[in-house]
């Protein structure tokens, strides 16, 4: 088989990508094996791949791609987000470059538009996935705006509503002036602002000239005051009860309040209240019956309730108050104020707190058995430092706001009749009809009916996505929900932790009583170099597709791992990939390598060769050991480090140059099987982090039939292994690296055959076992076991044990006595904190006795080197 002196990523990705489709190796149907589900958090329709993709996606891939090989039926599901307000904004942007204002529209001809955008742009970021390699059953990819996926989201609306879980009314909500519509909570995201801090004059009313002083960091919505409120407890106000104050600007007379909401020591200890603007006001206005004026249009502009400065956007209209109130005399000082403010999760403007009349729903409920399934571990987070938030906000859930005002997105069933009355039903027919019923209405015709403008908040059809995409909330009862739910893992971005977990959870018990899935892996934030959040705006985000087209999938898939722990920022650096790709051109010359070895059946296996296989052996089962346990724990970082270790050191460094043949010697057949036996194993290890190289490999390697891909192969299995046998070899090795590193300081040519004498002391017995490779790797003429030092030879001592290489000229006793002096105060360094540890109390008594006893044996081990070392410099001292 002829192999390309350089891998190819390129060609290779695209050719067994196609390949994996082409044989459907990534779609499933319900069987009698064990299911492995993984549903992809949708991204957003509008979306394009971005580095945090890249991270969510090659940890989803690892762990669907392992699965598959230990034999699960493995279900990774696909799909987009309709995402409401950034699908929209993308629309009406369109539109006005064409030339095409929104409001021109009716609500029909602006989702044709929308359904025309999605088709064009709506699958770029799927297309892109398979660039990475995501082994996505394609054949099963949704989309929240689906016709089935839409009517579970109408279904579960009427069911809550039917339940007294999902009501309409009037409260105060988080609006976004830009998108004009309301957000939830969780899309607010609130950070510090430098602000300023006015303090005017309220005239109290009556002919003394009396004012009050009052704080505010918003002064143009003085102009909605309706009351100011103070302390009763506190006695600088106590002339003020039952008075009233004139509010600035719009000479409003409103009356003075007494409560114990106001914190007598922010600011003057008086505050204005404002109940259309701000939501603690907005209770104090409820609890002492005060009007609202509200005077901000839904776009932020000043409303005709204002009075003053109509139709001017809410900062100039703050300039202008301010400007005005320095000119009345009634600005006392102006302050520097850093405070927080709320701003549009999705288009990143302040919102505004209005009251405005939206549906909700009640959390109360639903929120109980979630909190409890995360608490009791029926559902594992990782890492688990995610319960404590979890845990905090679901304690503290306020009901969610889901309308929107907006026109693309499952429309709320809910219709009015021409006195007011609301009947929430799937169609307009079946409104009728119950409005015929049940409020005898019987003379109400279709076109009577309005139905509601609002759609569905995206997370309201988002939250049923692990139920929805099985199609369980319209067939409950269907193969395929009772077959992969609930899924396995998630994994996602704790940002959306309160947006989408918490929410799949409340709604799998609601609609399965079960949980939706069993472990949710919580990835970091990528972060450049310099530790900032990758951005548009700070243009510090490289392009994914530019990283895979020079670094090839796998080195990229490679390099975002590499520093990628579970729950924690990713700090991503460019030359991550580059030694990802320089790991892919290891593996391919180690290939090349192997395969280019001759082989003769007749030759018998020499011991240098029979000890190497058995050391690799144990040390490929060792490593297995490791990576389960990592894997078992998601430590996916640490195991790909473990089997990146495991090719580059182990496999490619000592074990290919042990069993490696002389300059044009063939190699024994028993080995080269060996060899290529662990090639394959290190491959199929290697494959869920890496696919499209050890897929290539795999069929370097040897003729394969069509279908044996090792994207399918069967995960490599844990055999026994002797420890003790692995311990030996690192003794071994150390003596290697101690010849080489002789040869280096004396310049003795690596191709110049070399003796050693070895003298062992304590009593301690030759082990021979891996002297023949000790031999090979260290070119020497031969190993002789001595009981007294050696005169005149160049020495080193690993753990207790002399070594000794001779050496034609002089022996140079000062740089000898140095050498040696410099190893003693390194030993007794190191035994200098191993005796700190264990002359530790809680350290002895709380550690694992497999670890005491592991500081023990190093105490014993650098007393005796120190021993060896001390007797060594006497003798060279005396001669």
């Amino acid at each position: 088989m002829q192999i390309p002196s350089k891998y190819n990523p390129a060609g290779t990705e695209e050719k067994w990508y196609n390949y994996w489709l082409e044989k459907k190796f990534f779609h499933s149907e319900p069987d009698e094996r064990e299911p492995y589900t993984i549903v992809i958090p949708p991204p957003n329709v509008t979306g394009v791949l971005h580095m945090g993709h890249m991270l969510n996606n090659t940890i989803q891939d690892i762990l669907v791609r392992k699965a598959r090989m230990q034999g699960f039926n493995t279900l990774w599901l696909p799909g987009t987000d309709h995402a409401s307000i950034a699908t929209e904004a993308k629309v009406v942007n369109k539109l006005h470059q064409e030339g095409i204002d929104k409001n021109s529209l009716s609500r029909e001809e602006f989702l044709e538009h929308a359904w025309e955008w999605r088709e064009k742009h709506g699958g770029i970021i799927l297309e892109q996935l398979k660039k990475l390699g995501a082994s996505c059953d394609w054949d099963r990819t949704k989309f929240t705006m689906d016709d089935d996926m839409y009517e579970s989201v109408i279904d579960v609306f009427i069911d809550l509503y039917k339940k007294d879980k999902i009501y309409r009314g009037v409260r105060m909500v988080n609006w976004d002036p830009k998108a004009l519509t309301a957000l939830s909570d969780e899309e607010v995201i609130y950070r510090e602002v430098n602000s300023k801090l006015y303090y005017v004059r309220y005239k109290v009313e009556g002919p003394e000239d009396d004012y009050v002083s009052i704080a505010t960091t918003r002064p143009e919505t003085i102009l909605g005051d309706t009351a100011v409120c103070v302390n009763p407890k506190d006695p600088r106000y106590k002339h003020l009860k039952g008075k009233r104050v004139i509010v600035p600007l719009v000479n409003r007379p409103v009356p003075v309040i007494e409560d114990e909401y106001v914190d007598m020591e922010f600011g003057t200890g008086c505050l204005k209240i404002t109940p259309a603007h701000d939501e603690n006001d907005y209770n104090i206005g409820i609890k002492h019956k005060l009007k609202t004026i509200d005077i901000f249009n839904d776009d932020g502009t000043l409303s005709e309730k204002a009075e003053v400065y109509i139709g001017e956007d809410r900062f100039a209209a703050r300039e202008k108050a301010a400007k005005e109130l320095e000119e009345q005399g009634l600005m006392i000082k102006v302050e520097d104020y850093v405070n927080k403010v709320g701003f549009s999760e999705r288009t990143d403007v302040a919102i505004e707190p209005k009251l405005s009349r939206q549906w909700f729903c009640r959390m109360d409920e639903l929120s109980k058995p979630a909190l409890d399934m995360v608490m009791e571990d029926k559902i594992k987070f990782h890492p688990a430092k995610f319960k404590n938030s979890y845990r905090h906000w679901m304690e503290n859930i306020r009901d969610w706001c889901i309308s929107r005002q907006l026109w693309w997105g499952q429309r709320i069933p809910a219709y009015y009749t021409p006195d007011g009355e609301v009947i929430v039903a799937k169609t307009k027919e079946e409104a009728l009809e119950k409005a015929h019923k049940k409020l005898k209405q019987t003379g109400l015709k279709p076109d009577d009916l309005q139905q509601d403008e609002d759609v569905l908040d995206t997370w309201f059809s988002s939250w049923l996505w692990p139920i929805s995409v099985f199609d369980g909330i319209r067939y409950p009862g269907n193969k395929d929900i009772n077959y992969y739910y609930p899924t396995d893992d998630l994994v996602t971005a704790p940002e959306i932790l309160f947006f989408w977990v918490a929410r799949m959870i409340m709604a799998g018990w609601e609609y399965r009583k079960d949980i939706p899935f069993k472990n949710v892996y919580f990835t970091g934030i990528v972060r450049d170099k310099e530790g900032r959040k990758m951005s548009k705006q700070l243009g510090n985000s490289p392009d994914p597709i530019r990283l895979m087209n020079q670094y090839g999938a796998d080195g990229v898939r490679m390099g975002m791992l590499l520093t990628s722990p579970a729950g924690n920022d990713l700090p991503f650096d460019e030359n991550l990939c580059e030694q990802g790709r320089n790991f892919s051109n290891k593996i391919w010359n180690a290939l090349r390598l192997v395969k280019g070895w001759q082989v003769d059946k007749s030759l018998e296996t020499s011991e240098t060769n029979k000890v190497s296989n058995e050391w690799f052996e144990a040390r490929l089962n060792q490593a297995l050991e490791t990576i389960e346990k990592q894997f078992g724990q998601y430590r996916l970082s640490e195991a790909l480090m473990t089997v990146y270790r495991l090719i580059w050191d182990d496999f490619c460094s000592w074990y290919l140059e042990m069993i490696k043949p002389g300059y044009q010697q063939p190699i024994d057949k028993d080995t080269y099987n060996k060899a290529i036996h662990f090639f394959e194993q290190l491959m199929k290890t290697l494959h869920p982090f890496m696919p499209f190289i050890t897929e290539e490999i795999w069929h370097m390697l040897q003729e394969r039939g069509e279908d044996d891909c090792i994207t399918i192969a069967e995960w490599p299995q844990k055999q026994d292994y002797d420890a003790k046998l692995l311990k030996r070899f690192e003794f071994a090795r150390e003596v290697i690296i101690g010849i080489r590193n002789t040869r280096n300081e004396q310049n003795i040519p690596n191709k110049e055959s070399i003796g050693l004498s070895v003298k062992k002391n304590n009593q301690q017995s030759p082990d021979t076992k891996f002297d023949p490779v000790v031999e090979k790797l260290g070119n020497l003429s031969g190993i002789n076991y001595v009981d007294e030092p050696v005169e005149g030879a160049i020495s080193f001592i690993i753990q207790s044990t002399e070594f000794y290489i001779p050496f034609s000229q002089s022996l140079d006793v000062e740089a000898e006595l140095k050498k040696l002096q410099e190893d003693l105060d390194y030993t007794k360094g190191f035994l200098n904190s191993v005796m700190k540890k264990l002359s530790n109390e809680r350290f002895v008594q709380n550690a694992p006795e497999k670890v005491v006893e592991n500081e023990r044996k190093k105490k014993v081990d650098a007393e005796a080197k120190i021993k060896v070392i001390e007797e060594k410099m006497e003798n060279l001292k005396k001669a």
